[in-house]
């Protein structure tokens, strides 16, 4: 009898301590599962995450087939560095003909300006012979009432002051046609200002011919060879520039509320799994492509999700690397792990 006591005892007690267990562990896991759920909004985690850089196309501002390559393909160009050149000689003999057409515009005006010059003094010179005649009129107008001089006279000396007047005009007009056809304006002068815009756009174009690299970048997809023809604006080459490197991250939407602008970020890389890299969140996106958004017959069309169940969106948080490893350099589109670390 005492056995059995003892044995409903033990059983009590241990059925007491096994709820007491079971108890704590189910609230040992509330309490963890709500730490985790603080530290996974606190610190945003994603692996949806890949590293990004800028690739600018290079086009020539000039025509012609391509007479030097001296890059390949994935090679390192620092800024300044030569890409390709385009056939410069049409160009150079176009500059040639803009100095020398600069030159001759240059004489052209110095003729000009002789011609105004010389227009200038033949003016002078009918002005002053219009002023004799005027006078001349003056004194003997006088003295045809007294019969010293005939109307015939007067009438003569009329008719000179008039086509002196008459020439003077001339002369005006034909220093104002010189000055027009010399073009200058104050300091300014159009005839030669034109020849210098040409000149000056003829050097630009040999200079284009020369295309340069317009900062430290990477070559990539490079598929050409010499002697294909290139045009004008259109891509030959294009580069990844390395200045700067970023990872776009695509993160729930529900976790955008705990994401700031300046906040640190942890990233790991894939491609080198043991180095950690820092950067910072410059941004997140604002808008994303959604199918469902297209109108039509002036109504959205709405496309039903899986069982009607809203699923979250994803909306990518640009994040700019900061420290760079020669020993690893960034590739673009390695896959990347990142951790936001709020402020520090």
């Amino acid at each position: 009898m005492a056995n059995d006591e003892a044995f409903a005892e033990s059983s009590r007690i241990l059925n007491v301590a096994g709820r007491i267990i079971g108890l704590l562990i189910v609230v040992s896991a509330i309490v963890v599962g709500l730490y985790v759920l603080r530290l996974y909004y606190i610190y945003p985690r994603t692996d949806d995450a890949y590293v990004r850089a800028n690739v600018v196309g290079i086009a020539p501002h000039v025509s012609g087939p391509i007479v030097e390559l001296p890059i390949h393909d994935n090679q390192h160009v620092a800024k300044g560095a030569l890409l390709f050149v385009v056939d410069p000689r049409p160009y150079q003999s176009a500059l040639e003909r803009a100095e020398a057409n600069l030159t001759l515009t240059n004489l052209q005006i110095d003729a000009l300006q002789d011609a105004i010059r010389s227009a200038q003094s033949r003016q002078l010179q009918l002005e002053a012979d219009a002023a004799y005649d005027k006078q001349y009129l003056n004194r003997i107008v006088p003295l045809l009432a007294r019969h010293f001089v005939t109307a015939n006279d007067v009438f003569n000396a009329r008719s000179r002051l008039a086509a002196a007047q008459a020439a003077v005009e001339s002369s005006h007009s034909e220093v104002r046609r010189s000055q027009n056809e010399l073009g200058q304006y104050g300091d300014f002068n159009a005839r030669r200002k034109t020849a210098e815009a040409a000149l000056y756009y003829a050097k630009l174009n040999v200079q284009y011919c020369y295309v340069r690299a317009p900062f430290d970048a990477y070559v990539t997809n490079l598929n050409i060879a010499v002697g294909q023809y290139a045009n004008e604006g259109r891509q030959v080459v294009s580069l990844v520039d390395n200045r700067e490197w970023y990872v776009i991250a695509n993160f729930r939407e529900n976790f955008l509320d705990y994401i700031r602008p300046g906040m640190r970020v942890e990233v790991y890389l894939l491609s080198y799994p043991n180095r950690r890299f820092a950067g910072h969140v410059q941004e997140a996106g604002w808008a994303l492509y959604q199918e469902n958004g297209a109108t039509v017959a002036g109504l959205p069309q709405v496309e039903t999700t899986l069982n009607w169940v809203r699923l979250s969106q994803r909306f990518p948080v640009r994040i700019v690397l900061e420290n760079r490893d020669p020993q690893r350099p960034f590739r673009m589109g390695q896959t990347a792990v990142v951790t936001v670390q709020g402020f520090h």
